[in-house]
């Protein structure tokens, strides 16, 4: 079921305590430790499942014997070193572990007092970086500063702009225009309007786009696309602040407010010569930039609340735990546009049950293993994480005795690892797929997940 995500630091905490109960937090002192206990409302969860505790400056994962166990990264495991990017579950319950500072308190400002919009509920998030750019731009979106909001194809620009422009303030309407989607014959018309018979088609007056958005707010989407003679066009109305339609002999006035989105390096494009640079200067007022859903990857529990809310009520979506895995450790190439869409489609093949494998796209289906800080496919290597030593090499050596000796490390560096297949190839310095590849070669028994089912203890 959707639940909103809660961050919590572990600066000053040696024990965090993972179980069954009425959702709460609470920091206290056990003995010369100071103990964080989260309880969460999940019937799969264990009173006392799991607990994190600080050891020499890093944080282990340790299993209390709990009847449906712990996975970290997908795989189960009784106790794991934790490194940057970690997912574990414990229950129906996806936990991220990150070294990363929180960000900081926010106290409700006039805006939020009032009930007015505030941006990070539009893509809400909890990293901190995040954070701070929607702070600034909820201060610049009361100003009449131009913003270029960045970012790869369907992170959400739009649903920003939107936002920008409601607490704005500004009386007029967003009209929004996709600089990409309109042919640049038509596009200065279409922009800056035109008087009747100036040209064989114009058999009325039209204002344009520009004008539409008089007192409020022209949103350009795609602007790197935009024509260079377009370009001159735009740069003098930003200029003067009036419009001259074509066929006309005289400007008009106009007073808005100016954002721009792209997917294109706007910068790198001014210094190839294709685009102008003092129409960039006059665009480029605050610089937001949305990172990819697959670097976000902590958000995706908020945002898809956030997308379901538009849909119905998000508390009734269920998602088994395989689905909610398949989610987490797909690559998103198309973002939150796409994360929409699935979930959009999967609701409704859902019928009203829970959302399974079957009611997922086939491609994050078929997305292999569970993706850590960076967007990588498997945990990213660590330099504090464990290693088996290097062998020494003996004098002599007969046939098989390399095999031998590698199924031999294989099986101790399993057994260390509580059978956690991603832990022992970390440990022995080969990827996942080469572990799984020799495990099957020397016919050792591959660890089996046990069966997971409601606690009642």
């Amino acid at each position: 079921m959707i639940a909103d995500a809660a961050p919590h630091a572990l600066d000053d905490v040696d024990l965090v305590v993972l179980g069954r109960g009425s959702r709460t937090a609470v920091t206290q002192l056990d003995g010369d430790r100071r103990r964080l206990q989260l309880c969460f409302s999940d019937q799969w969860m264990s009173i006392r499942h799991a607990h994190i505790e600080r050891r020499v400056g890093a944080f282990w994962l340790i299993d209390e014997h709990s009847k449906n166990g712990v996975l970290v990264n997908g795989s189960h495991t009784r106790e794991a070193l934790l490194v940057d990017g970690d997912w574990i579950e414990v229950g129906h319950t996806l936990l991220r572990y990150r070294h990363a500072a929180l960000p900081p308190a926010r106290r409700p400002d006039a805006a939020q007092l009032a009930g007015e919009p505030v941006l990070p509920t539009v893509l809400p998030t909890v990293l901190p970086t995040l954070h701070a750019q929607y702070d600034s731009l909820a201060a610049i979106a009361r100003s009449p500063v131009s913003v270029v909001l960045c970012g790869e194809t369907g992170t959400g620009k739009e649903m920003v702009a939107r936002a920008v422009h409601r607490i704005s303030g500004r009386r007029g309407d967003l009209i929004a225009v996709n600089c990409g989607a309109l042919p640049a014959t038509l596009l200065e018309s279409e922009l800056f309007g035109y008087r009747k018979g100036s040209f064989s088609n114009a058999i009325e007056d039209r204002p344009g786009l520009v004008r539409a958005a008089d007192g409020g707010t022209l949103l350009l989407d795609e602007i790197g696309d935009l024509p260079p003679s377009s370009q001159a066009a735009l740069l003098r109305v930003l200029q003067e602040r009036e419009v001259t339609p074509l066929g006309a002999t005289h400007p008009i006035k106009v007073d808005l407010r100016v954002i721009c989105a792209t997917h294109r390096d706007l910068e790198a494009q001014v210094a190839l010569g294709q685009f102008r640079a003092d129409l960039y200067a006059r665009l480029s007022g605050h610089r937001f930039v949305l990172p990819p859903l697959r670097d976000r990857r902590e958000d995706l529990g908020l945002l898809a609340a956030a997308l379901l809310r538009r849909a119905g009520p998000a508390h009734e979506v269920r998602f088994t735990p395989e689905a909610v895995r398949a989610l987490y450790r797909y690559h998103w190439p198309l973002n939150v546009r796409e994360l929409e869409t699935s979930l959009m489609s999967a609701r409704v093949l859902a019928r009203g049950g829970a959302i399974d494998l079957e009611h997922l796209p086939a491609a994050i289906v078929a997305s292999p293993g569970y993706s850590t800080a960076h967007g990588d496919l498997v945990p990213r290597d660590d330099p504090s994480t464990p290693r088996a030593p290097a062998p020494c090499a003996p004098a002599a050596t007969r046939p098989g005795d390399d095999v031998a000796l590698e199924r031999q490390q294989i099986r101790e560096a399993l057994e260390r690892c509580g059978g956690n297949q991603s832990r022992a190839a970390k440990l022995l310095g080969m990827s996942r797929n080469t572990l799984i590849a020799r495990v099957e070669r020397y016919g050792l028994a591959r660890p089996k997940a046990p069966r997971r089912r409601p606690c009642t203890d």
